[in-house]
C-alpha cells in the first residue's frame, strides 16, 4: 500500500466522519481464542490494559480464566468495519506470548500479522529442535537479521512463529521459516534479500533483471558410496537402540540372584553324593571333646574302686 498521497494507489485512511451515522455495526461479531495455561497469570495482569486498547476503538473484549480464552465483540458504536479483524489479530498475538506494547502496533494501517505452524509431523523432537534453534541463530543474530531485512517483528514461541509487518516483509519471513524447516538454513535466503535491498537501492537496477545478480543454491547429493556408508551406519545405530529398549524391557525390578557355591554345584551334578565327605574340623574338635570326657569319667570310677 503507497504511503505517497500523489500515486493512484493510495488509499486514504477511514475516520469516523466518513461512516454515515457514526456506526456501521447492525449486528454483533463476536471472535475468540484460547491462550495456554502458563500465560494465565500474564494476561490477568494486563487485561485492563487490553481494554483500554479496545475501547479506543469502540470495541469489547471478555477474559475466561476457567476456560482460558479471551473474546472481542463489536458494539454499537463502532464504526471501522476493519477494527474487528484488527482486534482477532491482536488477542491471537497475545496469546502467543507476544508484548502488548508489540501486539497494539496491529491497529496501525499498514502492519498486519501472521502465525506460522512450525510443528513437523513424522519427525523426532532432536530434529525439530535443531532446526528451530537454527532458524533462531547463536544468541538470536538470525532472527534479528530476518527482522532487519523483512522490516518485521518476529517472535519463535513452542510450535509456532508469530510475525507482524507489512504484507510482503510477512511473506519473506514465511518463506524463510518454512524453507528451514524443510532443513534449507536461512543463510541462503538470508544473502538473496540482502542482494536485492541492495539493487533496489540503485536507480539505474530498477527496470533490469535482478537474476543473473541472485545466487541460485541447488542441493549437492552424495556419492553411491557415501550413501551406503551413512546407510550402513544408520542400520547399525538402529540395531543398537533397539538391542538396548529390549535390555531395559526385560531387565527386572528384584536384585541378581548371588552366585552358587561349590557345594551347591555339587550337590546338583551328584558328586556330593559319590565322594566320601571329610570331616570338617568342627567335628573333630567334638570327637576329641567327647573322648576327653569319657576318659575323665573311667578315671573317676577307677578311683572310687580302689578306695
Amino acid at each position: 500500500m503507497a504511503n505517497n498521497p500523489e500515486s493512484k494507489y493510495y488509499v486514504p485512511e477511514l475516520t469516523q466522519e466518513d461512516v454515515p451515522g457514526g456506526a456501521c455495526c447492525v449486528d454483533e461479531t463476536t471472535f475468540g481464542t484460547l491462550f495456554p495455561n502458563y500465560l494465565e497469570t500474564y494476561i490477568k495482569s494486563v487485561w485492563p490494559a487490553v481494554e483500554e486498547v479496545l475501547a479506543q476503538h469502540q470495541l469489547a473484549g471478555k477474559l475466561d480464566l476457567l476456560e482460558g480464552s479471551m473474546t472481542v465483540a463489536t458494539t454499537r458504536r463502532t464504526w471501522d468495519p476493519y477494527a474487528i479483524v484488527k482486534a482477532r489479530d491482536f488477542i491471537k498475538l497475545l496469546a502467543r506470548n507476544v508484548p502488548l506494547a508489540q501486539a497494539q502496533k496491529i491497529f496501525q494501517t499498514e502492519i498486519f500479522s501472521d502465525i506460522i505452524n512450525i510443528a513437523m509431523k513424522g519427525v523426532s523432537t532432536q530434529r525439530f529442535v535443531k532446526r528451530r534453534d537454527r532458524l533462531i541463530g547463536p544468541k538470536a543474530q538470525t532472527l534479528k537479521a530476518i527482522e532487519i531485512l523483512t522490516g518485521c517483528y518476529v517472535l519463535v514461541q513452542g510450535k509456532t512463529v508469530a510475525v507482524m509487518g507489512p504484507a510482503k516483509g510477512i511473506q519473506l519471513v514465511r518463506k524463510v521459516v518454512e524453507d528451514c524447516m524443510n532443513n534449507i538454513h536461512p543463510i541462503y535466503n538470508l544473502k538473496q534479500l540482502l542482494i536485492k535491498r541492495e539493487l533496489a537501492k540503485r536507480e539505474d537496477m530498477k527496470h533490469e533483471d535482478w537474476s543473473r545478480f541472485i545466487p541460485v543454491y541447488k542441493k549437492s547429493l552424495p556419492n553411491k558410496e557415501k550413501r551406503k556408508a551413512v546407510q550402513k551406519i544408520k542400520k547399525e545405530r538402529a540395531k543398537e537402540a533397539k538391542k538396548k529398549a529390549e535390555g531395559k524391557m526385560n531387565k527386572s525390578i528384584f536384585p541378581p540372584a548371588p552366585p552358587k557355591r561349590l557345594e551347591d554345584i555339587a550337590m546338583e551334578s551328584g558328586k556330593a553324593f559319590l565322594v566320601d565327605r571329610k570331616k570338617k574340623p568342627r567335628e573333630d574338635f567334638e570327637l576329641q571333646s567327647k573322648k576327653e570326657d569319657k576318659g575323665s569319667r573311667g578315671e573317676k570310677e577307677h578311683r572310687r574302686k580302689k578306695e
